[in-house]
């Protein structure tokens, strides 16, 4: 099931052949793993099929949508979402481009801008979105202030990457700033 269709890409449901790509885009040598919670352990080979299996049966409770290649159909990443607060109505969002060859070609702004505009017209009652990140990931503060969220926290030296410390950073928005877009 298609929930979104963009110029280059389409948001989808799973379909059995992504199963395999998305394990192995789990692999430390992709620099994706580098920037999506690096301070993060990797998930044991182990840990990965269980994820894959809870995919497999909760696929109907929407929370991650593959990003795939219109032409192709093929995985090239995954959108997200989980409850912050339920009983406030607050969102977080997720998104993870794995195939470095589509970075910087406005992949992550359209994938990422479907995604919000799906969310906001499923969920009535959700005023904001927000996402978060660090301060190491660049791609993604750009792409969260291009898309209009606006920097709403920065906890100082919250993460550790390679030993070094990093600041964690939220990013939100407002269904009304949304749709002045």
């Amino acid at each position: 099931m298609v929930i979104a269709n963009g110029n280059t890409i389409i948001l989808r449901d799973w379909i059995q052949d992504d199963f395999v790509l998305y394990k192995n885009w789990h692999d430390s040598k992709f620099e994706w793993t580098k920037l999506n919670g690096p301070y993060y352990p990797l998930k044991s080979a182990e840990e990965l099929d269980q994820e894959i299996q809870l995919l497999k049966v909760n696929s109907k409770t929407k929370k991650r949508f593959v990003i795939a290649n219109k032409a192709t159909n093929t995985l090239i990443g995954t959108v997200s979402w989980y409850w912050q607060s339920e009983e406030t109505n607050w969102i977080s969002i997720g998104l993870a481009i794995f195939d470095e060859h589509y970075w910087g070609k406005g992949i992550g702004y359209e994938a990422l801008s479907l995604w919000v505009d799906y969310l906001f017209s499923i969920f009535s009652e959700i005023v904001r979105l927000d996402l978060r990140t660090w301060s190491g990931n660049t791609g993604m503060i750009k792409l969260s202030e291009k898309l209009g969220f606006q920097k709403e926290a920065t906890f100082r030296k919250a993460r550790i990457v390679n030993g070094n410390y990093y600041d964690s950073l939220a990013y939100g928005v407002l269904r009304e700033e949304w749709k002045n877009v």
